[in-house]
């Protein structure tokens, strides 16, 4: 795995261990797999835990594994040339990325981060590459990967083009809450508004005035620890009223 940030003592490359069984009954495309094809990935798999800052995946090295998120939060994003970072992504529980660049084989264009302490897996490229070959029921959970992914970004440009403030935050958790691409998250999202603030690229105080409006059309509910959502279509459509403003 990709070595952590520059801060540690230690990256998650030194914290790599089998995975549990619990943690391989939560990667959901092993399901798709033939007996066979599922003992020779379960055997592959390897998870390590990040700690906050590590880096899972870096700009400009070449992917060695598909990663996937067993529990935590990892954000996508790109370095600015005026030395910002953009944001693409969050990363919660029960989602794997990176396929196209697995599939190509190619340098990383973007940064994988941990957010929080985090557990991830990853299934090493070659044993990427040979299901691929090998498992009709593999190809298909990429293909739509790929497909559901598409539409996820397209909708991401569309929100970033809002100047509604509370529509941003619904379309952003929208996509957080997305059962096809992160299935672990179910209908509760174990965030913090400063997290989900640093994903958006809004204040913690908007984010917060826009979670409050969002919990009183029926939308969310705010609870303890995270978000639960209660009418995925109305976060997906964006459709709420708000005041403007960062």
């Amino acid at each position: 795995m990709t070595p952590g940030s520059s801060s540690g003592t230690s990256s998650i490359r030194d914290r790599v261990r089998p995975a549990t069984l619990e943690e391989l009954a939560n990667i959901p495309w092993l399901r798709t797999l033939t007996p066979l094809e599922r003992r020779r990935a379960e055997a592959a798999v390897v998870v390590g835990d990040a700690e906050p800052g590590d880096l899972v995946c870096r700009i400009g090295r070449a992917p060695t594994y598909w990663f996937g998120v067993v529990e935590g939060l990892l954000k996508m994003s790109n370095d600015n040339a005026d030395g910002t970072s953009m944001t693409y992504s969050g990363l919660p529980p029960g989602g794997w990325f990176g396929e196209g660049t697995a599939l190509k084989r190619e340098p990383y264009r973007y940064n994988i981060q941990a957010l929080r302490r985090s557990v991830v897996a990853g299934l090493p490229i070659d044993d990427f590459h040979w299901l691929l070959d090998h498992s009709i029921g593999f190809n298909r959970f990429v293909m739509n990967q790929l497909n559901e992914r598409l539409g996820q970004f397209i909708a991401a440009r569309e929100a970033d083009r809002l100047n509604n403030p509370d529509a941003r935050v619904a379309r952003n958790l929208a996509a957080l809450f997305n059962p096809v691409l992160f299935p672990g998250v179910g209908e509760l999202l174990r965030i913090t508004q400063q997290e989900l603030a640093y994903l958006i690229g809004l204040s913690r105080q908007r984010v917060n005035e826009a979670l409050r409006t969002l919990q009183a059309q029926g939308a969310i509910r705010v609870e303890y620890g995270g978000l639960r959502v209660l009418d995925l279509t109305a976060l997906r459509v964006g459709a709420v009223g708000g005041k403007g403003g960062v």
